[in-house]
């Protein structure tokens, strides 16, 4: 079975997700981060389901899913899909992979 990890700013931004959304609906945080989690799972099974953005990543050797609104920033090491970040869509996503040094 392949499998993913989320690295720990990865794990940090769905908590910090949960925590947006919850604030007003705890059931749609609930949702939305299964969701993610279904998706996070198909991408192990599939690695290639992503794309690479130049526009976003330039070199980097990222691969970009959408989930909703949001984008999983993931890469594949050796068949291990590990998960760098997930990010709301509307952010500014090359200022952002620059600040976390991705």
């Amino acid at each position: 079975m392949k499998r993913f990890v989320l690295t720990p700013d990865a794990a940090q931004d769905l908590d910090d997700i949960w925590e947006y959304i919850a604030a007003d609906s705890p059931e749609a945080a609930d949702r939305l981060i299964g969701e993610i989690y279904d998706q996070l799972l198909a991408l192990a099974s599939t690695p290639g389901m992503g794309h690479r953005r130049e526009d976003l990543a330039e070199d980097r050797p990222l691969l970009f899913w959408p989930v909703g609104n949001y984008l999983v920033l993931y890469r594949t090491i050796k068949g291990l899909v590990e998960v760098v970040a997930v990010a709301h869509g509307k952010r500014d996503i090359p200022s952002f992979i620059g600040r976390r040094g991705i």
